[in-house]
């Protein structure tokens, strides 16, 4: 359906990412379902858990950021291939940023999250974020120039020790081969704060193979043009040490990327919208909200002091599900359903060719690890044209 040919009860989903995707999909696929609208400025989907595998070059930019159009193709699903700039509450229209108007019933915000900086100074300006092909691209020329000059000292910062840190580390470390230091810096006093033990206790063995250096207990004060200013937060001392670096990657947190509402409703401290457990926003009838977009209480008892889920794939993957299923409960005027994360599991890469997991009965750690792992995404590839069209491609190198 060309965008012209809108309904005015359309439910619009903003962003693409693999929460906005997955609730299109799911709904445009389900019974007597509404004309579905997803607005995404981007020509490529992202599938982001595998993006560490795209810059070591393990896997293929077609197998991780496949077209909208051959994605959405025969689905049902009207894209329009704009971002959502406002959205008004009271007359229920979405504005994009080049003006265009477009009339709803129901909107989802997956409209993802941007780089946190916490008002740290030169974050913007001289750090750089892993969260789409210009970022791996980035990475790419700082690999090829730091492997061609040799030269002592060379040095790329990563601030956050959470799983994107780790994960991009290892990789990095073995793409550098020695011919450049890689330091990750973490605020916290311990890395990986929130996995599990085993998969914490694998991350810490591959960090010390690579011989990657991990500063705990130390805040970046700023970001520099070629370097750190780190902070020491153990020793009683507001001294402040010079990190040379020739590149600075930030994964210490990401802040919501929330198009304008009017009226405005409350968000947290880092930008999200609150929501009812059912995914609804609070204050709001018409609008659903998951992914980076949302601060949702874990509801499941098993966190009781206010815990918010955890912000990964396999939770947008299940809230998308729940939004799905909720919209059309809505469109009978059916009671919604409660969102409730079934934890699968936690998977992380440690490296080219290697992994760690546990979950679902399983622990296990190296190679065979990387391939039940890349087995258990592509099982979560949007669409089965996709799925099957990975699967062979993977299956070819294989044989």
């Amino acid at each position: 359906m060309p965008p012209s040919e809108v309904e005015p009860a359309a439910v619009v989903v903003i962003g693409g990412g693999f929460g906005g995707l997955n609730t299109a999909l799911q709904l445009a696929a389900s019974a007597e379902h509404p004309s579905v609208v997803l607005l995404e400025p981007r020509e490529h989907f992202l599938f982001l858990p595998l993006l560490y595998e795209l810059l070591s070059g393990e896997l293929k930019r077609w197998e991780i950021a496949p077209r909208y159009r051959e994605l959405l193709a025969g689905s049902g699903v009207v894209w329009i291939q704009e971002r959502a700039s406002r959205i008004d509450r009271t007359s229920r229209t979405i504005t994009t940023d080049s003006g265009r108007q477009l009339p709803y019933s129901s909107a989802v915000i997956a409209s993802g999250g941007q780089l946190e900086s916490y008002g740290i100074p030169g974050v913007r300006e001289h750090a750089i974020g892993f969260r789409n092909l210009e970022d791996v691209e980035q990475i790419q020329g700082w690999i090829q120039q730091l492997k061609g000059k040799q030269s002592p000292l060379q040095r790329i910062g990563i601030v956050g020790a959470g799983a994107s840190g780790v994960e991009l580390a290892c990789k990095l470390a073995d793409l550098l081969a020695g011919s450049a230091i890689v330091e990750l810096v973490e605020q916290g006093q311990e890395l990986l704060p929130m996995a599990k033990a085993f998969n914490r206790e694998q991350a810490r063995k591959a960090l010390q193979e690579r011989d990657i250096r991990l500063r705990t207990n130390t805040r970046v004060a700023s970001v520099e043009a070629h370097g750190l200013q780190l902070q020491r937060l153990d020793d009683g001392t507001n001294s402040l040490e010079s990190l040379r670096c020739d590149g600075v990657i930030w994964t210490a947190g990401l802040a919501a990327s929330v198009p304008e509402l009017q009226p405005p409703l409350p968000l947290d401290p880092r930008g999200r919208l609150r929501c009812e457990p059912s995914l609804r926003v609070e204050g709001s009838d018409e609008l659903f909200v998951l992914g980076d977009a949302a601060a949702c209480p874990d509801h499941s008892g098993e966190h009781p002091n206010g815990a918010l889920y955890p912000a990964n794939a396999q939770v947008a993957y299940q809230q998308a599900s729940c939004i799905a299923r909720n919209l059309q409960r809505l469109r009978i005027g059916a009671p919604l359903d409660a969102f409730v994360w079934n934890d699968l599991g936690e998977m992380m890469g440690l490296g080219i060719g290697q992994a760690s997991l546990t979950g679902m009965g399983i622990t296990l750690a190296g190679p065979a690890a990387f391939q039940l792992r890349r087995l258990a995404y592509l099982a979560r590839m949007p669409g089965l044209p996709q799925q099957l069209k990975v699967a062979g491609g993977w299956l070819a190198n294989w044989l």
